[in-house]
């Protein structure tokens, strides 16, 4: 291999990604974003790449490349491959095949293997004659199954060695609720989560057309703008809640926190008793969900032993008005429980008094609620058009959080 800058084969946005793979910080590097924010063509060029540096230090690492649909792989994956090794001037170095579908380094026999994803068991036929399988490239992430279908294939390669470096790519698909776009929602210690767009690219790679294609969908649809060119996932204009801030909440952030707030909705099976503890700091007009507790099948007292074991008997609790036995029953086992703040509308005012404020959630902390907030969304007549009201059904931690700030968003003042 000639002496190739890759600055002129990485964009400015992966440098970072590129020092975190060389290091070996992360196994899991999940880059997402627009169009035209050439992260294909980074891992494209970073799996030959890494290859090759491998073998100059005696590992044998192999890739493996899947799409969900095996006929999509030579108009897309396999030319991405071709054009990452051509861009590190390796191209006399590497032979190709389409049948099967490979690329072979020469010096050791390390292959690059593609394959379509029918079924993740038949990832367990995957085998290499020498070395391991140490990169994994999951191309439309958003294309697959689900997580459980990756999981599958990752369990079935990822076998033999000590290092592996597995991306996961695709352009966020429109409706928050996508199980891809949920998944790099997920904060995780061994994962990179890389968000790219078009306006980190010199404008020479893409070409001016590509640019002024997207300034006028800028200025005609900034909505399709959004979603298309950014790679955010702007919804299908159903979802209830639009003003999210999913990100980790810091113990540290916690202990500063000083307005809580907590509520309960009743639940035995198939519907869960939901507790939440959260924060609302005025200033910024935010909301945060701290703690969640319940399940189904649990009794008020042993709920109640859980809610004493956190410590949270230290702010009044605020309970669905609905079960009036169960709140005496709280208050006998020593807890500050009182009905939430309910009049005719207030379901329909807490909701707009939080469609007004920002809900910062972190998965890890409240991962039920998340799951409710990402998941609900108006319901659509026969005609397509949204139905006004607020479906009731998955939405117990919902309603906790109603109950818990319902001291604030009903008390006069306070408009929605």
């Amino acid at each position: 291999m000639g002496t190739v800058n890759l600055t002129d084969v990485i964009a400015p946005a992966f440098y970072g990604a590129h020092w975190d793979i060389l290091e070996g910080k992360h196994t899991y590097y999940d880059l997402f974003g627009g169009r035209g924010s050439t992260k294909s063509s980074f891992i494209g060029t970073e799996i030959p790449l890494g290859m090759m540096q491998d073998a100059k230090n005696g590992v044998q690492s192999n890739a493996v490349v899947f799409r969900k649909v095996g006929n999509t792989l030579r108009e897309s994956v396999f030319e991405q491959i071709a054009w990452g090794i051509d861009a590190l001037g390796a191209s006399d170095e590497w032979s190709s095949s389409l049948s099967p579908m490979q690329y072979v380094y020469k010096l050791t026999g390390q292959k690059i293997i593609f394959r379509g994803l029918d079924k993740a068991k038949k990832t367990k036929s995957i085998k290499v004659s020498k070395g391991y399988f140490k990169y994994l490239w999951f191309e439309e992430l958003d294309e697959f199954s689900g997580m459980e279908e990756v999981r599958m294939t990752q369990q079935s390669v990822l076998r033999g060695g000590t290092d592996f470096v597995v991306f996961k790519s695709f352009n966020p698909p429109i409706s928050n609720s996508n199980w891809a776009n949920k998944y790099v929602a997920e904060p995780r210690k061994d994962s990179l989560r890389h968000k790219s767009d078009y306006r980190s690219v010199p404008v020479e790679w893409l070409g001016q057309q590509f640019i002024d294609d997207a300034e006028y969908l800028k200025a005609t649809n900034p909505r399709a703008y959004e979603h298309e060119y950014l790679g955010n996932a702007v919804g299908l204009g159903t979802n209830i809640f639009d003003l999210l801030e999913i990100r980790e909440i810091t113990d540290d952030e916690i202990r500063k926190m000083q307005s809580i707030y907590q509520g309960q909705d009743w639940g035995w099976f198939p519907d869960p008793k939901a507790f939440l503890r959260v924060a609302y700091v005025p200033n910024q007009q935010k909301v945060y969900a701290l703690d969640e507790l319940g399940g189904c099948k649990i009794r008020n007292s042993e709920m109640a032993k859980q809610i004493m074991k956190k410590g949270y008997n230290d702010y009044a609790i605020y309970c669905g008005v609905d079960e009036e036995e169960s709140i005496v029953d709280f208050r006998d086992a020593g807890l500050p429980a009182r009905k939430a703040i309910v009049t005719p509308g207030s379901r329909k005012y807490t909701f707009e008094w939080l469609q007004c404020r920002t809900l910062v959630i972190d998965p890890r902390r409240t991962p039920r609620l998340y799951n409710e907030v990402i998941e609900y969304e108006h319901e659509v007549d026969g005609n397509g058009e949204v139905i006004a009201d607020y479906p009731d059904g998955n939405d117990h931690w919902i309603d906790a959080l109603r109950y818990a700030t319902s001291p604030i968003s009903m008390r006069r003042g306070q408009s929605a």
